[in-house]
């Protein structure tokens, strides 16, 4: 499968530097990115641009990532849209991870290198 630039990547982090550093990885693989710092903004990107797949952080203040990822999937139009969560959360509890994954998304754990980070959006999206 080919890659283009028509291909939208939504990136959610309440810190500016990770959602900046993802960004610009991202785009310079030939990505369309939009980003949010903070949840309820990612929300309303994601409903305006329908982006192929969403990279999520956990720990956000006010709605956590899995809050963002359960609003999502009530969201007939994005119900299906591919997400990972990206945490620096190493402790995240069993019961959290199975929630997650029961709505369909997947954990992965910071730092996330390069090719690491074009894998897990190239994942997504060809999901």
């Amino acid at each position: 499968m080919t890659f283009s630039s028509t291909q939208a990547i939504l990136i959610v982090d309440d810190d500016p530097s990770v959602a900046d550093t993802f960004s610009r990885l991202l785009k310079l693989e030939g990505f369309t990115v939009y980003t949010a710092v903070n949840p309820e903004g990612g929300l309303e990107i994601a409903a305006d641009k329908h982006p192929d797949a969403i990279i999520l952080d956990l720990r956000m203040p006010i709605l956590s990532g899995l809050q963002f990822l359960q609003l999502l999937r009530k969201t007939p139009a994005l119900r299906h849209t591919p997400v990972a969560i990206v945490t620096g959360d190493y402790f995240v509890d069993d019961g959290t991870t199975s929630q997650i994954e029961a709505l369909g998304a997947s954990v992965r754990f910071k730092p996330i290198w390069l090719d690491d980070l074009v894998a897990l959006a190239r994942g997504l999206i060809a999901a």
